[in-house]
């Protein structure tokens, strides 16, 4: 039998040309195929596939019980009965060598191949449990029972790779709110120090508060940060035409594992006083060494920088809380973007409800929710952690873990809309 991997969506079987359905596995259709042909016969059939795209070939065997035996050069291997999945059969070692283009694929076809995976009829070794009762038994046994991740466990590495994406250029997410004391700060530390961990990149964070901001004492602990007096974002300003590269960026900066910091000022008549021109002086700088900036830009939409922040940011994360008056300010946030030429980033933003406290029985959460939901592009409430509402270091090792996943969230969210 010789077949032929023509398109993750299309197969040759001796000549004959099958389209397969949503979802069905090229390399299930081929042996179960072989194994018909096998029963039928009443004698082992051999497969000689190729891989078309991948410019591969393999040769492996099916009995009439459903067997598969890879054939090599010098050795045959046997591997589990077809009904049990046919990845057995891929999971083999298979002799491989250079296979000729073919004139059956299209260019769209091996596009669509490419984007599908280059899938092969030597299948990848499946994963490892994490951690449950599945890595207890994965490691009991040696390795031989092994399980895969649960659906916990795949949810977790879906998150991983959104946030891990790699990106081209530089991108600015800002985080605002017409209400102090619900969460913002708290939210772009949480979520820097996530993107930290997960990225290859470093991330940075900046402090464009006019309010005496204190996203460093949030990222560092106040003692740390107040031991090391470290230039703030107008000092920075001040020397901008002698900063010419990345290590002399990092000597205005303070570091909270891998987040890169920029302080704000602690003087209201200094923070209050960058102009939105100041902040493209800024912005551009970062951009020049940063993939991912979150700018923590104080209460307000007003304040002097708010035009350049705007101008300049590719989403927005809007802090809200359950109170009744934080929910309203959230909305009154995303109506007065939508009011002011700044329809796409309300309608793309990321609304960020920080449970900080008990309210009163008679707020409607859920009401609160949904009509903020029905705003944005995507909500997410970041449960009560006393980690997070007591205004000292942030730190993700003593989150909640539900506090963990909403960063998490957060951050694929952030990463998801950087087109």
């Amino acid at each position: 039998m010789t077949v032929e991997i023509i398109s993750p969506q299309k197969v040759k079987i001796d000549g004959t040309v099958a389209e397969l359905a949503d979802g069905e596995d090229p390399y299930t259709r081929i042996v179960e195929e072989a194994h018909e042909s096998a029963a039928a016969r009443g004698r082992s059939v051999t497969v000689h596939g190729v891989d078309l795209v991948r410019g591969e070939k393999s040769t492996f065997s099916v009995t009439p019980d459903g067997d598969t035996q890879t054939q090599t050069d010098s050795t045959t291997e046997r591997s589990a009965p077809a009904e049990t999945g046919s990845r057995a059969g891929r999971s083999a070692e298979a002799s491989v060598d250079a296979a000729p283009p073919s004139e059956d694929l299209t260019r769209i076809e091996r596009r669509q191949l490419a984007e599908a995976g280059h899938p092969s009829f030597v299948a990848p070794a499946p994963a490892k449990p994490s951690g449950g009762v599945r890595k207890l038994l994965y490691s009991v046994s040696g390795g031989t029972i092994n399980m895969g991740p649960s659906e916990k466990e795949k949810k977790h590495q879906a998150l991983v790779d959104r946030i891990a994406r790699p990106l081209s250029g530089s991108r600015n997410t800002a985080v605002l709110s017409l209400k102090g004391g619900i969460g913002k700060t708290s939210t772009t530390v949480g979520v820097g120090m996530t993107l930290a961990k997960i990225r290859g990149d470093m991330p940075c964070a900046i402090d464009a508060n006019p309010d005496s901001g204190d996203l460093a004492e949030r990222a560092l602990g106040e003692r740390q940060f107040q031991a090391s007096q470290q230039p703030t974002i107008s000092d920075l300003l001040a020397d901008l035409d002698e900063v010419d590269s990345l290590t002399k960026l990092q000597n205005y900066l303070h570091q909270a594992e891998r987040l890169h910091v920029l302080a704000g000022d602690q003087d209201p008549a200094l923070s209050d006083s960058l102009t939105a021109e100041e902040w493209l002086r800024i912005q551009t700088e970062f951009a020049r060494y940063y993939p991912v900036i979150l700018t923590d830009c104080g209460t307000g939409v007003t304040h002097n920088a708010m035009e350049g922040i705007l101008h300049t940011a590719d989403n927005l994360v809007i802090a809200a809380g359950f109170a009744v008056s934080g929910a309203q300010r959230a909305r009154q946030t995303l109506t007065w973007l939508a009011n002011h030429g700044y329809e796409d980033l309300a309608r793309n933003s990321i609304v960020v409800i920080t449970d900080k406290e008990h309210v009163s029985e008679r707020v409607e959460k859920s009401l609160i929710r949904s009509s903020l939901r029905g705003m944005c592009r995507r909500l997410v409430v970041v449960p009560f952690d006393r980690a997070v509402v007591d205004g000292d270091k942030m730190n993700l090792e003593i989150l909640n873990s539900s506090t963990r996943q909403a960063y998490m969230e957060i951050a694929a969210a952030i990463v998801d809309g950087y087109e």
